[in-house]
């Protein structure tokens, strides 16, 4: 399995500089679509359900103290698979136009990021976990389902 800091570095050579909150997202949103997808995680890090949105910890550790990236060497795109790269070129192309603060809106409005908060005042600091499941359940329910 790849790890989340390969996943950063595909989105940053796909995209060129964004800001860490930015890259945040779209990593959050690359996992939650390839357990829809390809039927497992992307990474195997945890995603944390923090005051602006989805984090991946170790991501943040390697970022923290910048508001804008532009290169990742803490991990390297080419062990994406073809799968892989598909699932992050859909996700890029569907919310790569969006801001940082329309995407950190985004995820506070979808279940997988208010479940993970339940019962935490807003704002608050967490590392709650926002589950596989979650992500799964809900991203899936937003596919279309012929009858």
């Amino acid at each position: 399995m790849i790890a989340a800091h390969d996943v950063a570095a595909y989105i940053l050579e796909k995209c060129g500089q964004m800001t860490a909150m930015k890259l945040q997202k779209l990593a959050y949103y690359s996992h939650a679509w390839h357990l829809v997808w390809d039927e497992k995680p992307l990474f195997g890090e945890r995603i944390e359900a923090w005051a602006n949105g989805p984090v991946i910890r170790e991501v943040y550790n390697q970022h923290r103290g910048e508001f804008i990236v532009s290169t990742w060497p803490a991990g390297n795109a080419a062990k994406l698979s073809t799968s892989e790269r598909t699932t992050i070129d859909a996700v890029i192309g569907y919310y790569g136009e969006m801001s940082a603060h329309q995407l950190s809106e985004l995820t506070h409005s979808e279940p997988p990021w208010q479940l993970a908060r339940t019962g935490l005042p807003p704002g608050s600091r967490s590392s709650v976990q926002i589950t596989d499941a979650a992500m799964a359940e809900y991203y899936d329910s937003l596919t279309f389902q012929p009858n």
